[in-house]
């Protein structure tokens, strides 16, 4: 059924010969684009394939703050958007709200490459843009002052980015456009829209530090439904019936578990006290009424997860001024805007029943 993650296995068709066709011939570009790349006499270190890769895709309204060019296309119009831009191309863009987190993804890379200089299993950041190429050097410019390892560039002069992200594998995609997001949750692409803080925040610059809501985002809103249609207590009393039952998979699950395969990485090499990345489950749900259930499901999965906050309830912005996430992924406006207002850096998944809610209201 349409908005699913993933459908049973039994059902799905088998690849057809022109598929796998096109697999071998993608497979021999990656071969050839590699062999010339390899005989290039290079200092820097190569993009891997993505098959290797966990691919990060950002928008440039996500990596830069582009509010006020933003402002001059809605108001004026392409033609004057780009004129703007061109004349502009040696002023470099201010960070925007996935700047930290990029950063962050890159010293990750830094360490895993010192641990793994031969393993192709890092972030590979894609910067993936429906601006038109004009724009292009002005964002190379802004990402070559801040010293940024982003080799891949998707311009797709205003066409859906969709295919492209689908061919580069890509683990998760974060832009400022909602309705992008909204496609590529829907084509089974993790996703969020991302949201500037309102206030500056020091960061940690030795640890990448992800949280994430629970319900509609790591796990599925089955159990929210629950408490949405019939309250709370009916909520909690589901919860404690099926504590023994999984809870289905929901759109972050698979980044969670990309992180969780590098920070296995660092512990091989005994470096689990000075692991740089870290996660946290921020959740609404309280710990005695339905936290069990979300305990068992991750050990199910095999996901350890670092710390588990049960805030039965309470506002997650206080929370996360505290840890100081470089992202913050949460399936609710009201919590996202919350968190905004603390200087938190977050970022919507518009999955589920909730959104429903939204737009209503």
């Amino acid at each position: 059924e349409p908005g699913t993650m993933s459908g049973s296995g039994s059902e799905e068709p088998q690849p057809s010969q022109a598929a796998e066709d096109g697999q071998q011939e993608a497979e021999q570009d990656w071969a050839a684009a590699k062999a010339f790349y390899d005989n290039q006499v290079t200092q820097r270190v190569r993009p891997p394939k993505p098959q290797n890769a966990i691919t990060v895709a950002v928008s440039s309204r996500a990596l830069f703050n582009l509010v006020e060019e933003q402002r001059i296309y809605e108001e004026q119009g392409l033609e004057k958007y780009v004129e703007y831009q061109q004349n502009n191309e040696n002023v470099i863009l201010k960070p925007g709200p996935a700047f930290y987190f990029v950063k962050a993804l890159e010293r990750v890379n830094a360490r895993l490459l010192e641990l793994y200089p031969d393993d192709e299993e890092r972030f590979d950041i894609v910067l993936m843009t429906n601006n038109h190429a004009q724009v292009g050097v002005r964002l190379i410019n802004s990402i070559n002052h801040y010293g940024l390892t982003i080799e891949r560039f998707c311009m797709t002069g205003g066409e859906s980015p969709i295919g492209y992200l689908t061919a580069y594998l890509t683990n998760l995609y974060l832009s400022a456009d909602s309705d992008k997001v909204q496609e590529a949750i829907e084509a089974g692409i993790a996703s969020a829209t991302m949201f500037t803080a309102n206030k500056d925040v020091v960061y940690s610059d030795t640890q990448l530090r992800v949280a994430f809501d629970g319900d509609a985002v790591i796990f599925s809103d089955e159990s929210e439904q629950i408490f949405k249609e019939q309250g709370l207590d009916r909520f909690f009393e589901h919860e404690q019936l099926n504590e023994n039952k999984p809870l289905a998979q929901g759109p972050l699950k698979g980044f969670l578990e990309d992180l969780g395969k590098l920070q296995k990485k660092f512990y091989a090499k005994n470096e689990r006290l000075d692991c740089p990345i870290r996660t946290y489950l921020v959740t609404a749900r309280s710990a005695a009424s339905s936290g069990a259930r979300v305990l068992k499901t991750l050990r199910s999965w095999g996901l350890e997860i670092d710390e588990a906050l049960f805030l039965a309830g309470a506002p997650k912005g206080p929370v996360l001024v505290k840890i100081r996430p470089h992202i913050f992924f949460d399936d609710q406006m009201f919590h996202i805007e919350g968190a905004q207002k603390l200087g938190a850096i977050a970022a919507h998944v518009p999955y589920g029943i909730a959104q429903k809610h939204q737009k209503s209201t």
